[in-house]
């Protein structure tokens, strides 16, 4: 089993910046591949950008270009840097952790993002 710890979620204003933490509760942390998702009132669960073992990343086009995905290994934490916030980016954010080889999955509990002014 593996707990995903998010932070990092509040209110800003349009422009503004947030940045997101996903910290795994076990070790083989390069052994997951990390993604974050987004869910707002009233919509599906949608991808927002996802990083491989091996650091390699991937961005929805709604938000290429404005937020980063990155991953450090010693700290078991994925990180989301999302700049140039819009208020449509609002939503709860979730961390998603697949362990490779296996079927496993695990999401955390999700952190709120508002933007409005």
């Amino acid at each position: 089993q593996v707990q995903l710890v998010e932070s990092g979620g509040g209110l800003v204003q349009p422009g503004g910046s947030l940045n997101l933490s996903c910290t795994a509760s076990r070790s083989s942390f390069n052994n997951y591949a990390m993604g974050w998702y987004r869910q707002a009132p009233g919509k599906q669960r949608e991808l927002v950008a996802t990083v491989t073992s091996g650091g390699t990343t991937d961005y929805s086009d709604s938000v290429k270009g404005r937020f980063t995905i990155s991953r450090d290994n010693a700290k078991n934490t994925v990180y989301l840097q999302m700049n140039s916030l819009k208020p449509e980016d609002t939503a709860v954010y979730y961390c998603n952790a697949h362990i490779l080889y296996t079927t496993s999955t695990y999401w955390g509990q999700g952190t709120q993002v508002t933007v409005s002014s």
